[in-house]
């Protein structure tokens, strides 16, 4: 046997689980980055593109077959405060903005990236939007008050970033709540 195979999809360097092959793309981990590896793979006549992606190598060492990891992971939206509303909703945390404006309101807010990322974990995808950027982020660096959406055909979850940690939130645009003596009477 080589050092370099292709068995059942996986891609084994030296006898460790390297990456994927996926309609046609071979997807490896960063730590298997090396050029004998890249060679390899370009001359194999079925693969189109190689793809570097974080986690590949633990996700496969837990034998999780990526596939199904992939099939799982949702997409994000990236929402943050429009630059002209009141500065004492920026960067304060759920209590406070609770108390003092209420829950957030979609109207408020602007969306600053839409896309995939390599995993579904908030803590993960703060530090993302934080320290490397993905191409299309037009926002500021991840911050309290801002939004993350987790998406599927299932739906949407909202999650405020807070001064520590995440709050679940329903986000959406409020309708205004009618004094007593604007309700119409029949």
């Amino acid at each position: 046997m080589g050092e370099i195979r292709i068995e059942n999809g996986v891609i084994v360097y030296y006898g460790s689980r390297a990456g994927q092959i996926r309609d046609g793309c071979a997807v490896i981990d960063p730590m298997f980055q090396v050029r004998e590896l890249t060679e390899y793979l370009e001359r194999q006549k079925d693969i189109r593109m190689i793809r570097i992606e974080r986690g590949v190598y633990e996700r496969l060492m837990n034998a999780r077959s990526m596939e199904e990891n992939q099939q799982a992971l949702k997409k994000v939206r990236v929402w943050q405060l429009k630059p002209d509303v009141d500065v004492q909703m920026k960067f304060v945390p759920y209590d406070t903005l609770m108390r003092k404006f209420g829950p957030p309101d979609i109207e408020n807010y602007e969306k600053v990236f839409e896309g995939t990322a390599d995993t579904n974990d908030l803590e993960d995808l703060f530090e993302k939007f934080n320290m490397d950027w993905p191409s299309g982020y037009t926002g500021h660096s991840l911050s309290i008050s801002d939004v993350l959406e987790l998406y599927d055909e299932q739906g949407s979850e909202f999650y405020y970033v807070d001064a520590v940690g995440f709050r679940q939130v329903e986000f959406s645009s409020q309708p205004p709540s009618m004094c007593p003596s604007q309700a119409m009477q029949l």
